[in-house]
């Protein structure tokens, strides 16, 4: 990612897949923490955050509308300093309010009960670790198609001119079924995220959102969507002639991709 970015001319504010990965970034310093601190430091400020996380799927969408939302630990098996991690950001009835308008005539509920799940407290702590910037969550519906996630980001694009940051969480290749630790990346992981890679680099972002065309290696890389639905709204935000740089990427255990990508900022 190169230094100092700053919003692209047209005045928006850029939007941000992170690529989340293993809960235990939250604790480390790699990479992927690094650059998500660099992130936090070189784009512009927000006033607030709008974060699609995989980790919070619905039937129907709803959005966080509590005024100090909870740290949820929605994971097991790993060491207790994570689940002693808080994340203290407020929250936003206005903005959730603002959402409601936005994605109307789709019905949205206001939530007061979610929270930040580790898909945003993750990799928001490290980019913005003061906790000072108010976060909202939206929930993904998966009862409806990929298009139909892109076209919410679509709809959503407009927050971005008002200073709000469209944020995604989750992974573009994610198979925990053929996890294999220490071990390179497999041959049909490395191949969905280069395909995916190919078509940010074009800006071919609509096209993303009919991966399963893309037969076996789309099966294995993404054999339950909730993980790659957030990078939809984050290319449905997009403008026409916007790109998508690369900020980091890279496949941990053979079948987690770790790619970062930013859409809007200019150099």
């Amino acid at each position: 990612m190169k230094k100092d970015l700053t919003a692209a001319a047209s005045g928006l504010m850029p939007a941000v897949f992170f690529g989340h990965g293993s809960p235990m970034h939250a604790l480390g310093d790699d990479i992927y923490t690094q650059t998500w601190q660099a992130l936090g430091r070189q784009l512009p400020r927000p006033q607030a955050i709008l974060m699609v996380s995989a980790h919070w799927t619905t039937h129907g969408t709803q959005v966080t509308a509590m005024a100090q939302p909870r740290t949820i630990h929605d994971f097991g098996g790993f060491p207790q300093a994570l689940f002693d991690m808080r994340y203290w950001a407020p929250g936003s009835p206005a903005l959730a309010q603002r959402v409601q308008q936005v994605l109307a005539p789709l019905t949205v509920g206001l939530d007061h009960d979610w929270g930040f799940d580790h898909g945003a407290w993750a990799v928001l702590g490290k980019a913005y670790p003061e906790a000072d910037i108010p976060v909202v969550q939206l929930s993904l519906d998966l009862s409806q198609p990929p298009s139909y996630h892109f076209a919410l980001g679509q709809k959503l694009a407009l927050l971005r001119r008002e200073g709000i940051m469209i944020a995604g969480s989750g992974n573009v290749v994610h198979n925990l079924r053929r996890l294999a630790p220490g071990a390179a990346a497999h041959d049909w992981a490395q191949r969905f995220n280069e395909r995916v890679r190919r078509h940010l680099a074009g800006a071919r972002f609509r096209e993303l959102a009919d991966f399963a065309q893309w037969g076996d290696d789309a099966r294995l890389a993404v054999p339950t969507v909730e993980h790659y639905l957030p990078l939809l709204y984050v290319l449905g935000a997009a403008s026409p002639g916007e790109r998508a740089e690369i900020a980091v990427d890279g496949i941990e255990m053979g079948s987690l991709s770790m790619l970062t990508a930013v859409v809007g900022a200019a150099a």
